[in-house]
């Protein structure tokens, strides 16, 4: 994700987010300074605050104008990014990373033991916020929640597999990408007290923007050198998760699928486990093959077609600024595939 995430820059007042900055900081404070220290490690690490972006504009877009918004919008904003944070925090434990956002990761600091419990420290501070904001917000985050989860473990039980379907990604990058996009702007709609079907239009942007993010994060990692990303590229295939192109490549048969399948079982482990082989030669192959397939290409256009479907959800309520706003973020999103293309 920290690969796009200047994809998703909303021109949202800045002093909404120092505010929400100020309040995530505040959030994980306890009486155990150890606990309060890991639990602050990446928010003080900072980040572009995407899903807080999100909620404080779209609780703005039955405004003319944007202004300061409300205090229990800020918390909303909070308990979204809450969410996210803790699943990084899980997320280095899996991935057994060393650095997130230019820092030493929590597991790699203090251990994964730690890193677990303090990521289910965040999701439970984000749980209690969203319960201070009403049933239907605490409802909606935990659902949320789950479907990180789920995602989460879809994307687990496909590694390595060659026979993982485009629905089984989808439904994966639903779970683990778009819910919390979707959520973001829906947590912001319903604290401020917006229309029911507006509510619902900006949940559907959230949620197509989210996978159109992913798909395109996907596609950066076969296309992009280590320098455009910032972390080693072809992570994805070195890891065994097999994204949208991989997948199109493989099912479209011929010599190509061929050619492909024998480099991917080159990079999968062969003890049935889930470690990485180190194979650059055949990484950097498999790379090349997917840069020069078809499958890019309609990959590109699946991502495309997300992003118009948030945009015609949106349509309804076009004209005031914290809405241009959102169709500026989509616009960018959109520029780039089509750049890409």
């Amino acid at each position: 994700m920290a690969a796009v995430s200047p994809l998703l820059q909303l021109p949202v007042l800045q002093a909404d987010l120092v505010r929400v900055e100020d309040a995530l900081k505040s959030s994980v404070v306890t009486d155990d300074p150890f606990l309060t220290e890991v639990a602050s490690h990446l928010i003080l690490a900072g980040g572009k605050r995407v899903r807080p972006a999100f909620c404080v504009t779209a609780a703005a877009t039955g405004l003319a104008e944007m202004g300061a918004t409300s205090a229990e919008v800020v918390l909303g904003a909070v308990s979204v990014e809450l969410v996210h944070l803790g699943s990084l925090y899980h997320d280095d434990v899996m991935d057994d990373a060393t650095t997130r956002r230019t820092v030493e990761s929590v597991n790699a600091r203090w251990g994964n033991l730690k890193a677990i419990l303090a990521g289910d420290y965040l999701l439970a501070k984000a749980s209690e916020i969203a319960a201070s904001l009403g049933t239907e917000v605490a409802g909606l985050l935990a659902a949320t929640i789950g479907k990180l989860c789920e995602g989460q473990i879809l994307e687990l039980q496909h590694a390595f597999s060659l026979n993982r379907t485009e629905a089984a990604y989808l439904s994966s990058i639903d779970g683990k990408t778009a819910s919390l996009l979707g959520t973001s702007c829906r947590v912001g709609a319903i604290v401020a007290g917006l229309p029911r079907a507006q509510i619902d239009a900006l949940t559907t942007f959230g949620r197509s923007f989210g996978m159109a993010f992913q798909i395109v994060d996907d596609l950066l990692d076969v296309t992009s050198t280590d320098e455009e990303l910032g972390k080693p590229a072809g992570h994805d295939l070195v890891e065994g998760t097999y994204t949208l192109p991989v997948i199109r490549t493989l099912a479209s048969g011929g010599a190509q699928a061929a050619e492909l399948r024998n480099l991917l079982v080159k990079l999968a482990p062969t003890d049935g486990s889930i470690e990485t082989v180190d194979d650059p030669e055949s990484l950097e192959a498999a790379r090349e093959l997917l840069r020069s397939s078809a499958a890019v290409t309609s990959s590109l256009e699946t991502a495309r077609a997300f992003v118009e479907e948030g945009q015609r959800a949106l349509a309804p309520y076009a004209g005031t600024e914290a809405t241009t706003a959102l169709e500026a973020a989509a616009e960018h999103l959109l520029g780039t595939v089509r750049s890409a293309a």
